[in-house]
């Protein structure tokens, strides 16, 4: 406007300024003289000198002022933009397309392109444009076009996804739509990064565009300055991961961090890109029980699904234990059967070998001392008694024993074989053979071989044959092309006991010499403590199916899986889709996760060249200012300096003026000055230990709760968490101090070891350092009790409460650890009192605490259960406070809802027990143990 970067969103509304002049005029209007009538008695007072004067009209500095004033409300009314976003090409009354990335790589710079397509709907809201909106890694869907208003809405409820964007399952839609709309500005805002399409959507939408007579402007940054991960990948005893860009960003530098399944840190690496490097690695030498506590891999500052790989049962570190039946002149390098197992295993695993061992038998006993996970037996023959039972035992109880074939084990006879064996063995390709040698069949889609390729030169001259029977097929994991197993493994207990047909070395066939010896042995490893698969074969029907337990969000949050989740194969290895994100899968112990990008993938930037006739933009635009709240403020501030002047010209401040210097006049405002410059009484009153900030806080035990900015709320959580350091002095050995309310942005929170954080969805979300000073709080052993006070208006099944809502949003940036129902047996049902329930005002609501590690089997049955510490967080929707809030005479503030007379007592018993839990942590767990250790100590 006027070569101005200015626009309005309302521009009629400027035609209120024609009306300026009458308001000029309409101020200069002065009541009519009055007539003079000449009266002498009154000629005393012609020469006496006025006190109070008049104006004849209105002085023209004040109806500037108020004219000022009334162009800055018709200005502000009107909607001014400063730097407001670009007028699309195109016909002026066809739809803005906009399309925005808002992939797995698409959080890191989420802000600013979320900014610009707020910019372009509301610029298309001034041009009275419809929009439509294009989210490219959503489900594809028809295109429609809505109001501005509508597609502002929508455009708010777009999140990233934790996937990489499909473009090209979205062009169909598209091109129809530009077909249908010709003339329409489509605007794409672009992250720089080519999804699963391999970068071919650019092409797509030139095309589409030029049949629709479109103009297209893509809006992105200079480079791609996403980082993701990849990985891991397990070498010796090292575990790396690779960080990938898809082009030089100028992000050289950064760090790694190992995290485990409680988001506690394990270890950090440093990595570093080279010179215009799309790659970089980094490592962590750690011992095997810190690296398979290992759940989690995360760039450090970078909040995406793509900078997080997670890590399952199978990127652990198995100890293996070898043994060889050979004679010592046999363990030769190059022709013992554990030379080529040892070398196969060590990238992934760690392998133990006896020392000094004096037959297989001593040598096994050594291994099963050493707590291996995994035992293999290498042309290991018949077993005695003992020995087999110890090792019959291991796997019983979870063990995984895997067999090599070889002339000890076709001669020898034990039960330690998961299918009856046809002594004597089978010679293919020998002198004396009518037979040449077999390779390996394709493994079947049930084999936990599934996925590999058999090379072609693969020979098997010789292997230990099967007896046939119903359940070979079942079995069977591998074959020959003629169909005699080649792998076979059956379940025992707990555990599995795999057998390979041929042996480890080179003497019955070329398989250890293969990159295929390693893959198998990888996948049979990574089987060891973890649910065995079910014996399949082609026969034995679709492999079992795991469902999602958590998954992560587009930021790499963790959180309890979407709607839409599906449940994968227990054989799935490809990267993460719609139907199944990146996230854990099946049981806690032997689950699966998926992850945003494969171990193999790599970033690659997006080729724009087939956008010949797009126009480009940056991110980085002019910033975007509304200048109605400006305005607003001047208006009202004229207004304010035209009520100052009214008073002044009509002689109120000299009369106030004379009325203060009287001495009385000056006594009474002496206390209200003394009034004005006094503390608040409330905060005067209060004692210093009792202030929310200053060392004083450390000497008193209090209990704090969370200031909404809702003054009844915050009213309902100061008398309720009154009520119950009542009940705690009067009940307990405790003495707490009166609450603190508490701003958790600026207050300091390590005084208090209990904060009650009432949910308020009318209020708005706390900020970024809050929710980090909360997170530092938890991390450090404080609990916070969230109360949604939904308790009445949650439905199971239904949609969630506006409050659930508010705090899943709150929530999504913390690193919140897994929760379950309180269970019966958890310390904080007995911290106390023995409570069953945690009601509030409210008795039908859930309360969450941080989920404790499964009882262990054949373990001595505790009356009360708990983890490592105190859990951090307490989630309830009963409205506890309510429930506790006492008036200054004791009596109660709310009635409580429902049947049970005594649900305000059991409510008071379970917020003792919550106090208590938060200041001694698990004693009564441990308590239990008291009797035996007496009973241990008198024997």
């Amino acid at each position: 406007m006027f070569g101005l970067p200015l626009s309005f969103a309302a521009p009629l509304a400027l035609a209120a300024l024609l009306a300026l002049p009458a308001l000029w005029y309409l101020l200069r209007v002065t009541p009519p003289r009055p007539r003079r009538i000449d009266f002498p008695p009154l000629r005393i007072l012609a020469d006496l000198l006025p006190e109070r004067e008049t104006p004849a009209r209105t002085p023209l500095w004040l109806m500037l002022l108020r004219l000022a004033a009334a162009a800055c409300l018709i200005l502000a009314v009107a909607g001014p933009v400063w730097n407001p976003a670009a007028t699309r090409v195109g016909d002026g009354r066809a739809p803005l397309v906009l399309i925005l990335d808002n992939g797995a790589t698409a959080a890191q710079d989420w802000r600013d392109r979320i900014r610009i397509a707020t910019d372009e709907v509301e610029g298309a809201a001034r041009a009275g444009r419809p929009v439509a909106l294009l989210a490219t890694a959503s489900a594809p869907a028809g295109l429609e076009a809505t109001g501005p208003g509508p597609a502002l809405e929508r455009l708010r409820a777009i999140q990233p996804l934790p996937h990489l964007a499909a473009r090209d399952a979205h062009l169909p839609a598209l091109a129809g739509f530009l077909e249908q709309h010709p003339g329409s500005a489509v605007v794409w805002i672009s992250d720089g990064i080519a999804g699963v399409d391999e970068g071919r959507f650019p092409a797509g939408l030139a095309e589409a565009v030029a049949k629709g007579t479109a103009a297209l402007t893509v809006l992105k940054g200079d480079r791609a300055p996403a980082l993701a991960l990849a990985g891991p990948e397990g070498s010796g005893g090292r575990i790396g991961v690779r960080v990938l860009r898809a082009e030089a960003n100028g992000r050289d530098a950064g760090t790694v961090r190992a995290l485990d399944a409680k988001g506690l840190p394990l270890a950090e690496g440093a990595f570093g890109f080279a010179a215009n490097a799309t790659e970089a690695e980094t490592g962590f030498d750690l011992p095997v029980e810190i690296r398979n506590a290992i759940a989690r891999f995360e760039i450090a500052g970078e909040r995406s699904a793509g900078a997080v790989t997670l890590a399952d049962e199978r990127g652990r570190r198995r100890r293996v234990g070898l043994v060889f039946g050979g004679t010592t002149d046999q363990a030769q390098p190059l022709l013992s059967p554990s030379y080529y197992l040892s070398r196969a295993l060590s990238p992934f695993a760690d392998v133990q070998e006896p020392r000094g061992g004096k037959g297989a038998a001593e040598s096994i006993g050594q291994m099963l001392d050493a707590q291996v996970s995994v035992l293999v037996l290498a042309d290991v023959g018949a077993l005695d008694p003992a020995t087999q039972e110890r090792v019959a035992g291991f796997v019983e109880k979870g063990g995984l024993l895997l067999r090599f074939a070889g002339p000890r084990l076709a001669a020898g006879s034990d039960d330690l074989v998961p299918v009856r064996l046809r002594r004597g063995g089978r010679v293919l390709g020998g002198a004396l053979s009518w037979e040449s040698p077999k390779t390996l069949a394709p493994f079947a889609a049930e084999s936990p071989f599934a996925g590999l390729k058999p090379p072609a030169d693969i020979g098997v001259r010789r292997q230990i044959l099967a007896e046939p029977d119903g359940d070979l097929a079942r079995k069977t994991w591998a074959s020959l092309q003629d169909g005699t197993p080649i792998v076979t493994a059956a379940k025992r207990g707990e555990g599995l006991v795999v057998l390979v047909h041929v042996t480890a070395d080179t003497t019955w066939s070329n398989l250890p010499l293969s990159g295929l010896f390693l893959d198998m042995l990888r996948r049979t490893v990574a089987l060891a403590g973890t649910t065995p698969p079910a014996e399949g074969g082609p026969q034995a029907g679709p492999p079992p199916v795991l469902a999602p337990r958590l998954a992560l969000d587009g930021f790499g949050t963790l959180n309890p899986p979407p709607a839409t989740a599906r449940a994968i194969p227990a054989t799935y290895t490809d990267r993460a889709t719609p139907e199944h994100p990146p996230g854990f899968y099946g049981p806690v112990d032997g689950g699966l996760a998926v992850n945003a990008l494969k171990p193999d993938d790599r970033l690659r930037p997006l080729d724009f060249a087939a956008l010949q006739t797009a126009r480009f933009g940056g991110l980085s635009q002019a910033d975007r200012r509304d200048l109605r709240g400006p305005l607003f403020l001047a208006a009202l501030g004229l207004l304010a300096l035209d009520t100052l002047a009214t008073l002044w010209l009509g002689g109120f401040f000299g009369l106030m003026a004379a009325r203060w210097r009287r001495p009385a006049a000056a006594a009474l405002l002496l206390p209200g000055l003394l009034l004005a410059g006094a503390p608040d009484p409330a905060r005067a009153a209060e004692p210093q230990a009792n202030r929310p900030n200053g060392i004083e806080s450390a000497l008193v035990t209090r209990i704090a709760y969370v200031l909404t900015g809702d003054a009844t709320v915050d009213e309902t959580s100061r008398a309720g968490l009154s009520g119950l350091t009542q009940m705690l002095s009067s009940r307990t050995a405790l003495e707490p101090g009166e609450p603190a309310g508490i701003d958790p942005g600026k207050d300091e929170l390590a005084f208090y070891p209990l904060i009650y954080w009432p949910i308020v969805p009318s209020r708005p979300q706390p900020g970024e350092q809050a929710i980090r000073r909360i997170d530092a709080f938890m991390k450090n052993g404080g609990t916070v009790i969230f109360d949604t006070r939904d308790a009445m208006t949650a439905r199971s099944g239904g949609p969630p409460t506006a409050e659930a809502l508010y705090l899943q949003r709150m929530l999504a940036t913390l690193e919140v650890p897994e929760l379950e129902p309180v269970p019966r047996d958890h310390v904080l049902t007995k911290a106390f009192y023995l409570v069953d329930s945690f009601p509030g005002r409210y008795a039908n609501g859930q309360t969450w605490v941080e989920a404790l590690p499964p009882a262990g089997d054949g373990a001595e049955r505790r009356p009360a259960r708990a983890g490592d510490g105190v859990s951090p967080i307490v989630i309830t929707g009963n409205d506890l406070a309510s429930a506790w809030a006492v008036g200054r005479r004791g009596e109660a503030l709310y009635p409580v809802v429902g049947g049970d007379p005594r649900q305000r007592e059991m409510s008071f018993r379970g917020g003792v027990n919550l106090v208590m839990y938060a200041l001694t942590g698990n004693y009564k767990a441990d308590q239990v143990h008291v009797p035996a250790l007496l009973e241990r100590l008198g024997q």
